[in-house]
């Protein structure tokens, strides 16, 4: 099929039609301004220097009902061999991909035989769940796939495309599952992307993707999602669309819980597999939310309220001289602090667990430390801002217990303190 969008490597370029079916009728649903790229990090006490920023705006197309990044900014630099985030260190996550292991091998009856890859398998944590019951195999750009290798997780070290799946292919022959967990909406060229999966896919085979999801991240106004390694925004529907045009049909579909919110979803080609009640269920309930313009300008007006609510939190914590931390620096956390306007002079520090390839940098666009966290209990800061806000229930129980006596800060949906005393463990 011919390729909606073609880029250039090296080169930013903006969206004027739709990424999945070409549509030039595009909707604008935010601009949340210019943005550094959320994983390019500087290092603590290096001269602050001229660094790339780029618009951020949502697009919806009316036609396939995909919103999507107004711009595509060169995966090398969103990417880069160094990218700092391993899946490993959010046990939310862990145990996300220890379901998905279990309830696949459930649905799909699989067996020893089986061969499953993993496309975008960072340090190998979906692929460990496998590994003792199944052929398996990583394929991820990134250097923290050496770490997976050490693990006992065979690893491509490349980024995915349909050349590269074509080497796979002969090389270690095709998969009875393929899974992408966190990076189908990362990923530019997705008409591609999707032909090399069915290079790689055995003709009866699966896919597995899990991406953000665009109902939850309406709902709870999570415009901290909102940066240029996400291209796409998937509705059910929409994601529905899109592999439709590669003769493959979604079979099953469930919410998850990761990532505050995301969609694992199973697709097959055509005829092969039995469509799941839960498919038109789910999508009958999403249509409301996930296709009205109205939403969408419901969605922009609190975005700017939950940006002035957090403002005016922080501004009278600090009159009164109180210290702040940011707790954890996920990507999410980059949008947050650089659309609010916050600084070093209003967030002392962001803290990050032992062993976070960001420690020792600064949050990108400010001069925010990333430090350890045990900085958190020696220190005791008044106040916590849980920048991973959406895992706020693991992690607040965890500190407390961990030591931290101060209260916490809930940046959205709508800005809150919450008393320590009030936790329980």
């Amino acid at each position: 099929m011919n390729l909606p969008l073609t880029f250039n490597s090296g080169k930013s370029i903006a969206v004027d039609k739709c990424q999945a079916c070409g549509n030039k009728n595009l909707h604008s649903i935010i601009f949340l301004g210019f943005m550094p790229p959320v994983n390019k990090l500087q290092a603590i006490g290096s001269n602050p220097n001229e660094q790339p920023s780029y618009p951020s705006q949502l697009l919806f197309c009316k036609k396939c009902k995909l919103v999507q990044i107004g711009l595509i900014v060169d995966p090398k630099i969103l990417f880069p061999y160094e990218y700092p985030y391993t899946s490993g260190t959010t046990k939310i996550l862990r145990d996300n991909f220890a379901d998905l292991y279990k309830e696949s091998s459930k649905i799909l009856n699989l067996t020893k035989k089986d061969f499953v890859i993993d496309i975008g398998s960072n340090d190998g944590t979906l692929l460990e769940n496998f590994k003792n019951n199944h052929r398996i195999l990583g394929i991820t750009p990134e250097k923290i796939g050496k770490d997976a290798i050490k693990k006992g997780v065979p690893t491509e070290i490349t980024y995915f495309s349909k050349t590269v799946a074509k080497k796979v292919a002969a090389k270690y022959g095709k998969a009875d599952l393929i899974t992408a967990a966190n990076v189908f909406a990362h990923m530019e060229n997705i008409h591609e992307i999707i032909e090399g999966i069915l290079l790689l896919l055995k003709p009866n085979g699966t896919f597995i993707s899990e991406s953000h999801y665009l109902l939850p991240l309406l709902k709870t106004v999570q415009y901290d999602t909102i940066y240029h390694e996400h291209l796409r925004y998937y509705s059910l529907e929409s994601l529905s669309n899109l592999l439709k045009m590669h003769g493959l049909e979604i079979f099953h579909a469930k919410p998850i819980p990761s990532h505050g919110g995301s969609i694992r979803v199973y697709a097959a080609r055509k005829g092969v597999k039995l469509i799941n009640v839960s498919v038109k269920k789910l999508v009958n309930k999403e249509r409301p939310f996930v296709s009205d313009l109205k939403r969408f300008s419901e969605f922009a007006k609190k975005t700017s309220q939950s940006k002035l609510g957090l403002l005016e939190l922080l501004n009278q914590l600090k009159r009164k001289n109180k210290s702040i931390y940011g707790i954890s620096a996920p990507s999410r956390a980059t949008t947050l602090i650089n659309y609010c306007g916050i600084d070093d002079k209003i967030l002392d520090y962001v803290v990050e667990v032992n062993g976070s390839y960001k420690i020792g940098n600064y949050v990108p666009g400010t001069l925010i430390p990333i430090v350890e966290e045990k900085m958190l209990f020696t220190k005791q800061p008044d106040f916590a801002l849980l920048l991973s806000w959406h895992i706020a229930d693991e992690l607040m129980p965890k500190l407390k217990k961990k030591g931290f006596k101060g209260d916490f800060i809930l940046p959205l949906p709508t800005p809150k303190i919450i008393k320590n005393r009030t936790i329980k463990l």
